[in-house]
Order: structure tokens, then C-alpha cells, then sequence
């Protein structure tokens, strides 16, 4: 009961960050907002490393949730903040950085919870605390990062501010046509000139931010806000916090012993790491939506493969090996796609005024996904067995299925011409 409470309270405070994060955003900016997520987790680290000197569970509970609202914020607010300091040609590559660091804290978490490491009685509360020294990099180069081009313009009306911003960006004599367009994007009239910070315009046509409930109630965006939780959270119930809540099993299960399944974890972590530092040049080169195709299908074709290889291992005794085959080549489809894609899609069919709060919507189906798949797939797994995988894989279909009909391509085009495509609702036509 302890163990249920001290999970679900990060995955609480996760959700509560994530409704959060819109508004946080909006009123104290993309960079503040990013700091502010940075002094959540590090008062939570702080939490973990005094709550067994203490000896005090409320420590390690409030610990918890802070670093779950630090979480929620980051997801909501990170991914935004990426690609609206990004030129259009190198927003996919840059917005994958987000998933890619998630991508290394698992690997950094495998490897401190190892009993050689910090993975005992009397230095647990080190392990769970380790992520505070690399949250300390965030500190870093806080003072160099600019606010949000975009920001700036569109929602502070703050045109001197965003000149500075995009000179400390891209240079001091660079405004070309990308940032033109960093600029233009959700406003009507918008021109900006190297040579004299008089010439920018902004028209009042609709307003710069926009609430969660006019975002939600607005038709024209109704088909976004689904892909874009649809996504989140099929990320989530697509199985990949299942299978690395199985795989150390599996590995006992064709004869390794416990420490040494828990280093094939490891390596099954890094598999992950490998496939997602492919992400930025996969973005880069290929369409979000191919990707997004390509992954979701075979994702839900192995995560089958995985629920039946696994029910049948003891009559067909080399399934125990398929069954290893089947996860990693699911994690490999996953980080082609599925893994990276759902952070960043948001930023790429949703106009400004209201990307706030999609994100943040976004961001709450996941963690609402997450929290469902912790609660659940263990009592499916008691219950079901193997065939707890079986409504994972079922997700990759549905969402194959919603990528093929519905996800318009958006690598390289400006997100006010992707909007107008989804702006009919289930009726779009977006291919």
C-alpha cells in the first residue's frame, strides 16, 4: 500500500504540473518557466538525500511530489520552448532533445540502482536522489539562453526584446526569411528589418494567449488537441514502461541469474539510448508522419509478437529467446517514432495563442496514461499474464490508424498552413 502511495504521488503531482504549465508559461515566460522546473527538482533531490538521516517519510513523500510537478512542467513547457527558438528547417531535430534526455535519465536510473552502485538498503535514497547533479547543469547556461522569439512578440508585445532575442540566437546581422517567419507565425501583419526595430508590426486580429477551456471548446481545434493526446498518452499505453517493467523476468526466465538480468536491462536501456540519439537526424531527414507510420505499426505488430512469445515460452522453449528479439526490435520501432514524435507535435499543429495549452493538455494525458499503466499493469499482469501486452499493442493499432487518416505532414512547413489542414475536424483532409 506504502509502495502504491509513494508511485502515484509523482504521477499526481505530474498531472497537476502538466495543467499547470499553460499558465505558467504564459505568465512568467518560456526561460522562467524552465527554471522554475529546474528549482523543483532540485528541492525535491534535497528531499531524498535528508528523508533517511531523518528518517521521515513525509520528507520522502513530499520529495516525490515535488520532483512529479517538476516532471509535469518539463514535459509541458520544454518541448514548446525548443521549438519556438528553433529556425523551421531544424525544429523536428531540435525538439527530439527533450525525449532524448528522458531517454538518458532511464539509462542513468538503471545504472545507479544496480546493487554495485547505490542500488542497496543504506544507499537508496543516493540513487533516487542522483539526478540532482545533472539537473545542475540546467543552472549552467541559464544566463545564456534567450526568451522565446515568439514569446516575446506574439504574447509581451515586446518587439525590442525580440529582436535582442533572435540577434542572441542566430547572430547579430541574422533575420532572413526563417525568422521571418518565427516571427509571423499567428499574427496578420508582421514585418521585421535588420536595420531598424521601428518596423515591427502586430495586428490585434485574435489574442495573444488563449484559455484551457477556449482552447478545448474551439471546433477548429478539436482534431489537434486529439492527436496531440492521443499521442502523449498512446506513448505511454503503447507498452514501453511495461516492457521494462517485464523484461528483467524474461531475461531470469532463459536462465540468467538475478544480477545479471538486471544488467541485460541495462543493456536494454542503452539499446533505447542508441536508437534515440538517431532521433535528431531522423527528424531532420524524414517525414513525421512516415515515422510516425513506420513506428506505431511495428510497434504493435512485436508488442503482440512479445504477449504471445512470452504466454507460450514453456511449450516452445526457444520462444524464451524470440521473446528477447521481439522487445528489442519494439524498442527500436518505438524511438524511430512513437518515442520522440509526441513530444514536440503539439509545437507543429497548433498556432501560438493556443499551444500553451495544448502542450499542457498533452502533457496530462500522458502522465494520466502513465499513471493508469503503473496502477493497472501489474494487476493485468497477476490476472492476464503474458496478455496484459495484448492492450498495449491494441493502442499501436488505434494509433496507426489515427496517424494514417488524420496527422497531417509538418517537417518543414509552417505551423499556421498545417493548422488550416486539421481545422475541419475529423472532416480535414490532411494527405
Amino acid at each position: 500500500m506504502f509502495l502504491s502511495v509513494v508511485v502515484s504521488i509523482f504521477l499526481i503531482g505530474g498531472v497537476i504540473g502538466s495543467l499547470s504549465g499553460a499558465v505558467i508559461a504564459d505568465k512568467f515566460g518560456r526561460k522562467t518557466s524552465y527554471l522554475l522546473c529546474g528549482i523543483l527538482h532540485t528541492m525535491g533531490g534535497f528531499c531524498f538525500v535528508f528523508c533517511r538521516q531523518l528518517k521521515s517519510v513525509e520528507l520522502l513523500l513530499l520529495g516525490r511530489i515535488l520532483v512529479g510537478l517538476a516532471a509535469g512542467l518539463t514535459t509541458s513547457i520544454l518541448p514548446m520552448y525548443l521549438a519556438e527558438v528553433s529556425p523551421t528547417k531544424l525544429r523536428g531535430t531540435i525538439s527530439t532533445l527533450c525525449g532524448l534526455g528522458l531517454t538518458i535519465g532511464v539509462v542513468v536510473g538503471q545504472i545507479v540502482s544496480l546493487d554495485q552502485v547505490l542500488g542497496t538498503n543504506g544507499s537508496w535514497h543516493y540513487a533516487i536522489s542522483s539526478f540532482t547533479l545533472l539537473n545542475m547543469f540546467c543552472y549552467v547556461p541559464y544566463a545564456l539562453l534567450p526568451e522565446s522569439p515568439k514569446y516575446l512578440f506574439t504574447i509581451r508585445d515586446d518587439p525590442k526584446g525580440t529582436l535582442q532575442a533572435i540577434r542572441r540566437l542566430f547572430g547579430e546581422n541574422s533575420v532572413s526569411d526563417d525568422y521571418v517567419i518565427l516571427q509571423r507565425e499567428n499574427t496578420a501583419t508582421a514585418s521585421i528589418s535588420s536595420d531598424s526595430e521601428q518596423n515591427f508590426k502586430i495586428a490585434d486580429s485574435e489574442p495573444a494567449t488563449r484559455s484551457m477551456w477556449s482552447v478545448i471548446a474551439d471546433p477548429m481545434l478539436r482534431l489537434p488537441l486529439i492527436l496531440v493526446c492521443a499521442l502523449q498518452g498512446g506513448q505511454q499505453l503503447s507498452g514501453i514502461n511495461a516492457v521494462f517493467y517485464y523484461s528483467v523476468s524474461i531475461f531470469e526466465s532463459v536462465g540468467l541469474s538475478s544480477t545479471s538480468a538486471k544488467f541485460a536491462n541495462l543493456g536494454v536501456g542503452c539499446l533505447n539510448l542508441l536508437v534515440g540519439s538517431l532521433s535528431p537526424y531522423l527528424m531532420a531527414q524524414y517525414n513525421r508522419r512516415t515515422l510516425c507510420l513506420i513506428s506505431c505499426s511495428f510497434c504493435g505488430l512485436f508488442m503482440f509478437c512479445v504477449a504471445m512469445m512470452i504466454h507460450l515460452m514453456d511449450a516452445v522453449p526457444w520462444f524464451n529467446y524470440a521473446s528477447i528479439a521481439a522487445i528489442l526490435l519494439y524498442i527500436t520501432f518505438f524511438q524511430l517514432g512513437l518515442g520522440p514524435i509526441p513530444f514536440f507535435i503539439g509545437s507543429e499543429l497548433v498556432e501560438l495563442s493556443a499551444r500553451p495549452a495544448a502542450m499542457a493538455l498533452g502533457s496530462l494525458s500522458s502522465w494520466g496514461c502513465n499513471f493508469l499503466i503503473g496502477m493497472l499493469f501489474p494487476l493485468l499482469s497477476s490476472a492476464w499474464g503474458a496478455f496484459a501486452f495484448l492492450p498495449c499493442a491494441i493502442t499501436c493499432v488505434l494509433l496507426t490508424v489515427l496517424v494514417q487518416l488524420y496527422l497531417p505532414e509538418t517537417r518543414g512547413r509552417d505551423v499556421s498552413d498545417v493548422a488550416v489542414l486539421v481545422s475541419k475536424g475529423f472532416k480535414s483532409k490532411v494527405v
